[in-house]
């Protein structure tokens, strides 16, 4: 089995700095430019497992690049090119301390929430008498603010004002921004057999411009149903046939882990971590509609791509 890259510790020319974030690493460049690297590291709950998933970073590059190549002409976006399957360079944009979570489906941590008696999620109010995995009327917009550590917080449009974490113009911006984007992404969803069931967005600002940053529209960040058999499925009460990370939430739930002090990870046998890797595979050609290739392990190999880009 191919190796997983875990980490990396690259120094490119006019390199300033690099952030070690969940899954990615990002040097900045000049404090211009970003070089992004999608690293095979895998968290959930907030929390980054002990092991690797080969592929994966390869996955969740090139679903996002092809993803923002297609919504360009909705918001400009931060890419300026993808020099190898791991990394994209792009500008460097202060990002807005919320992501924008867009829901088309009760499903997941909402549903969760609304289980649980909440009818208010980030000041959205749901209605009495819903199922899981039931299609909103529209789409919500259920905001998080950004943590630097720890978990992300559910927060209301009015609380983000308020607050002045974003100005009320820049906030109408980017909702209006959300939605379009989802509508695009549902739209293409839709040509694949696949229902787009929630996502996520982040967004930045330079020269007092918003660009659309980070990636979109991948398994890690967004939520997939087969369309074929979703009614059937839901009106039986039945688990729908989904395309996410979901599936390792549900592995790590199922084994008494959901991020929680106390808790240990459970033990990520090399047979689970190759199915994960099989399942992000299999996510890429579904959602890109192309066979997979695997690019070998080579750090060497996306040193020398980002270098001869900058250069």
């Amino acid at each position: 089995m191919n190796k997983a890259l875990v980490r990396t510790d690259f120094n490119f020319p006019g390199q300033e700095s690099v952030y070690h974030g969940k899954v990615r690493d990002v040097y900045d460049i000049n404090g211009k430019i970003l070089v992004m690297i999608a690293t095979d590291r895998i968290s959930a709950f907030d929390v980054v497992l002990p092991k690797g998933i080969p592929y994966k970073g390869q996955v969740l590059n090139m679903i996002a690049s092809k993803f923002l190549d297609a919504t360009a002409d909705i918001v400009p976006n931060w890419k300026l090119a993808t020099p190898d399957p791991m990394a994209t360079v792009g500008l460097k944009c202060e990002g807005f301390r919320v992501e924008m979570i867009i829901r088309g489906y009760l499903t997941g941590s909402a549903w969760r929430e609304y289980q649980a008696g909440n009818r208010n999620i980030c000041g959205v109010v749901i209605p009495d008498g819903m199922r899981e995995n039931e299609k909103f009327p529209t789409p919500i917009i259920t905001p998080t603010t950004k943590a630097d550590e720890g978990h992300d917080e559910n927060i209301s449009k009015e609380e983000i004002i308020a607050q002045g974490i974003v100005s009320k113009e820049d906030y109408e911006l980017l909702e209006k921004y959300t939605y379009a984007l989802f509508q695009r992404g549902s739209e293409m969803a839709t040509e694949r057999g696949l229902i787009l069931v929630d996502t996520k967005y982040e967004f930045g600002k330079r020269d007092g411009r918003i660009y659309l940053i980070d990636e979109i529209h991948t398994p890690d960040s967004s939520r997939y149903f087969y369309a074929d058999g979703y009614q059937e499925r839901f009106e039986k009460g039945e688990p729908q046939k989904q395309l996410s990370k979901e599936f390792v939430r549900q592995w790590l739930m199922d084994n008494g882990f959901m991020g929680k002090e106390g808790q240990q990870i459970p033990e990520m046998t090399d047979e689970y971590v190759e199915s994960v890797s099989e399942r992000y595979i299999e996510l890429y050609e579904q959602i890109v509609g192309q066979k997979f290739i695997k690019g070998s392990y080579s750090p060497v190999r996306i040193e020398d791509n980002v270098v001869n880009f900058l250069m």
